[in-house]
């Protein structure tokens, strides 16, 4: 359902949309995972620079994408109508299995792991509880989301702002990386360990797409997705490459490895029990943006999908206020179904190789549609080197996950299957697609 002229946003808050789906668990857990094997602060960086450079050229065809597809629904909406509705079908089945679903459950789960340390209430309780509270928030109309959602992702920013420039102001740890250039950081490139940190990267920069998936809740979209979707990824991607530099400047590389709360290790490096425990206080609580965005955005997809067949029709009903309220809730039983079953690393491997497969699949759309209908509207600066790039590295960090964990790569392939399935369901019990 198309939103009224005022219930729509503008750039800015489609934007914080961005920088939230963003900004969240991957960025504070991910560095100890990375330095099990990495041991140069350079080959760290080198990482991240990656990532963002790969977000950016995400970012820029999505726009491109999405000016010329104007419709909610991210890829599930790009795929049906560039490819096939199969495979757009397939995409959405993603987004409602494990896509949204698995971030959210990620989140709360890193969330908890922050707060459990100083809060005696058991960690899964507290995700759980988060879960259910922010969709809550999520189920009455869209001024509130927007207000909500603005105003976390404004005091994440700051309270990120804040502590990247503790890290360089605050004396060095005297056990701290080394800034300059080593002989380790270019024995680690060729580690298939920096392959594998690549998984942990991708992860920290999803959600870069964001907006992407409510085009028709924002405002003039030909002018303002672009804005949103690259404004959003330039400044997450130098906040990202500034707090990783923050983090090896304040605790050394065996205090941060193999560690989930990276946050907390350097914040109270700095500020003393007391003080990290405030810190990581704040942190937890910024994750909350962090699902709040997923909670927005997710049935956004799953409506998209529901539109189109009947199935999952039920799932397409809104509230007065234009909320999917049962897509939203269907998520949060899925998530909430992940938090209480699997381990972190699990969902994060077994939720990455089938996303990055579709927005693989997006940003080679983007050849498709210029080969149907020329240059029409807004088009990717740097075509179509951007997407040769990020098609190359992406098919790369595949290929390799599916040789380094194959069991959470075929595992995410099989619900693929059951997928496919599905939609022959959906056919059998008919079926609309909506132009």
């Amino acid at each position: 359902m198309q939103q009224a002229g005022g219930r729509k946003i503008g750039w800015s808050s489609a934007a914080a949309i961005v920088v939230a789906n963003m900004v969240g668990t991957g960025v504070f857990t991910s560095l100890g995972y990375q330095l099990q094997e990495l041991s140069s602060m350079w080959a760290i960086l080198l990482l991240w620079i990656i990532g963002g450079v790969m977000a950016l050229f995400g970012a820029l065809s999505y726009a491109e994408l999405g000016t010329k597809l104007p419709r909610s629904g991210g890829e599930y909406y790009f795929l049906s109508r560039i490819y096939h509705p199969f495979i757009g079908y397939l995409s959405g089945w993603v987004s409602l299995t494990v896509g949204f679903a698995a971030s959210v459950a990620l989140a709360a789960m890193a969330m908890s792991a922050y707060i459990e340390k100083f809060f005696p209430v058991s960690a899964q309780a507290m995700a759980v509880g988060a879960i259910v509270l922010i969709s809550m928030v999520h189920s009455v109309n869209i001024r509130q989301s927007s207000n909500f959602q603005n105003t976390l992702t404004v005091l994440k920013l700051l309270l990120i702002l804040f502590f990247i420039l503790a890290c360089f102001i605050l004396p060095a740890h005297p056990g701290a990386a080394e800034p300059g250039l080593s002989h380790t950081w270019q024995e680690d490139l060729y580690k298939p360990a920096f392959t594998v940190s690549l998984v942990y990267v991708i992860y920290a920069f999803s959600g870069w797409n964001a907006a992407a998936y409510i085009v028709e809740e924002i405002r003039e979209p030909a002018r303002n997705l672009p804005l949103a979707l690259i404004s959003g990824t330039l400044a997450v991607s130098l906040l990202y490459v500034l707090l990783q530099m923050a983090f090896l400047s304040q605790a050394s590389i065996p205090q941060l490895r193999g560690k989930l709360e990276v946050g907390q290790i350097v914040a109270e490096q700095m500020f003393g029990p007391a003080g990290g425990q405030l810190i990581s206080f704040f942190i937890s609580l910024f994750l909350v943006s962090s699902i709040s965005a997923m909670v927005w955005v997710g049935p956004r997809v799953v409506r998209a999908m529901a539109n189109d067949y009947s199935i999952w029709r039920f799932l397409a009903e809104d509230n007065r206020h234009g909320i999917p309220v049962n897509a939203v809730w269907l998520q949060a039983a899925i998530s909430i179904f992940m938090v209480v079953t699997s381990y972190f690393d699990q969902v994060l491997r077994y939720s990455g190789f089938v996303l990055q497969l579709f927005t693989t699949a997006a940003v080679a759309g983007v050849f498709v549609m210029r080969w149907k209908n020329g240059r029409q509207g807004y088009s990717s600066p740097g075509y179509p080197w951007v997407q040769l790039a990020f098609l190359v590295i992406s098919i790369w960090f595949m290929a390799f996950l599916m040789y380094d964990h194959p069991r959470e790569s075929l595992l995410g392939l099989a619900n693929l299957g059951l997928g496919a399935l599905s939609y022959w369901l959906s056919k059998r019990h008919g079926r609309r697609f909506g132009g």
